[in-house]
């Protein structure tokens, strides 16, 4: 059976965009943190004797419990060594909670059941931003709905991570942001500086270069609800032309009208000719399959007139003839490789 080919129309050259949803606000963001702990009260399955780093973890627990035990001497399999990951989302507040992910790290065969033993979560300056504990949940079935997990060695602790220290960001007092857009554009900065500066009526707003804009607070107005209105405003907002290609579901996303230039591109016994004619003459035997393609049935050939090709109606006229995903694949790519295609292709 073939692997259906979805070729999707999702790129445009301009629409309206909400300032917040394209670009970020410099120094507000999430931060990682990490931590390393124990599971425990798994029912023999957790890691096994060749862990030693379990182990020596087992026995330094012990040992801050005044129990003295020798790491040679832990015989049991139902406790884990796992890595606590999290995201420390900003302006977060002491007692705030958040989710945990928790990953084995030994040879544990699953996780499932145990409980995450208290954990220091740490930023990458090495403080200590959070704790972590409670009991993990392992998500998702096979394909049988058994309740077999496909990650048994990876689960959560929902509401498991606790704020313990905050990072400080005073922006109520501060008089300069920067906006940062998501994807560099020149004519995107720009529409985002003439969108701010028309609102506030003066110049708020500086692009600096195609991804920064430097804001100044306006009179009579606090920085949050500076930025709040900043981020609902409306933009003509630009996207620059790309075909995304995903090698492994065989899916092609593509503008659809993303010209491609005369070429001739032959693929097993596929084989496409664009040509720079204005009309192209029907080969015997062949069919019009819209205003611009005609399909050599009997050769495996596209005919297309220069102009009015796009990858958009290839993929679609391929798939016609029965072109596999891979065929239409290495049929992008050499047109791409060739000169005929000149937006960028992006591989998954």
């Amino acid at each position: 059976m073939r692997t259906l080919l979805a070729l999707l129309f999702l790129f445009t050259l301009s629409y309206s965009a909400r300032i917040g949803d394209v670009a970020n606000i410099v120094g507000v963001r999430d931060n990682q943190i990490i931590g390393y702990s124990l599971v425990v009260g798994l029912k023999k399955t957790g890691d096994g004797t060749t862990s030693k780093f379990t182990l020596q973890s087992i026995a330094n627990m012990l040992k801050a419990m005044n129990i003295d035990m020798n790491p040679v001497d832990i015989k049991s399999k139902n406790v884990a060594a796992v890595v606590v990951t999290a995201k420390f989302a900003p302006f977060a507040r002491q007692g705030d909670s958040f989710d945990v992910v928790v990953s084995s790290i030994g040879d544990a065969k699953s996780l499932e059941g145990g409980t995450l033993l208290m954990t220091p979560l740490k930023g990458v300056d090495g403080k200590i931003y959070a704790l972590a504990q409670g009991p993990i949940t392992i998500g998702g079935k096979n394909e049988k709905g058994a309740g077999a997990e496909s990650h048994p060695t990876v689960g959560m602790v929902y509401g498991g991570g606790l704020v313990e220290r905050e990072i400080n960001q005073d922006l109520y007092h501060q008089q300069n942001a920067t906006l940062s857009l998501k994807a560099s554009n020149f004519a995107n900065s720009v529409a985002i500086q003439n969108a701010i500066n028309a609102k506030y009526r003066s110049t708020v707003a500086t692009a600096i270069d195609p991804r920064t804009i430097q804001l100044q607070l306006p009179n009579n107005k606090s920085m949050v609800e500076f930025l709040a209105e900043v981020q609902n405003l409306d933009i003509d907002y630009k996207t620059d032309q790309k075909i995304i290609i995903n090698e492994r579901t065989g899916t092609i996303v593509a503008g659809v009208d993303v010209e491609v230039k005369p070429v001739v591109i032959t693929q097993g016994d596929l084989t496409v000719k664009i040509l720079a004619q204005n009309e192209v003459a029907k080969p015997a035997g062949s069919v019009a399959m819209d205003k611009s393609l005609v399909i050599g049935l009997n050769e495996n050939e596209v005919y297309t007139e220069k102009g009015t090709t796009t990858v958009a109606n290839i993929a679609r006229s391929l798939q016609k003839l029965g072109a596999t995903p891979k065929e239409m694949i290495a049929i992008i790519q050499a047109m791409k490789s060739a000169g005929a295609i000149t937006v960028d292709v992006e591989v998954i």
